[in-house]
């Protein structure tokens, strides 16, 4: 693991927190996900680790997997 990814990882504003919380059932569930996400200092380079790798569960970066799927065919489209 490299150096950039621990920094951001220890910056989150989801750190300490229950992980429950950023794996809800369904998309309507992520709410209290999306509003310590929207506080987060690191948010960007949380959302580019779980675009980049593909995660597949789970909200990240304030996107929950359907929007993250979204986000890379919009990208492939523009590139």
């Amino acid at each position: 693991m490299s150096a950039n990814k621990i920094v951001w990882r220890e910056l989150g504003a989801c750190r300490g927190l229950e992980p429950s919380i950023f794996f809800p059932d369904d998309d309507d569930e992520a709410t209290d996900a999306k509003e310590v996400c929207g506080g987060c200092n690191v948010r960007v380079a949380c959302l580019e680790h779980a675009l980049t790798i593909r995660e597949k569960q789970g909200v990240w970066g304030g996107a929950t997997e359907r929007e993250r799927r979204r986000i890379i065919r919009q990208r492939r489209r523009t590139a």
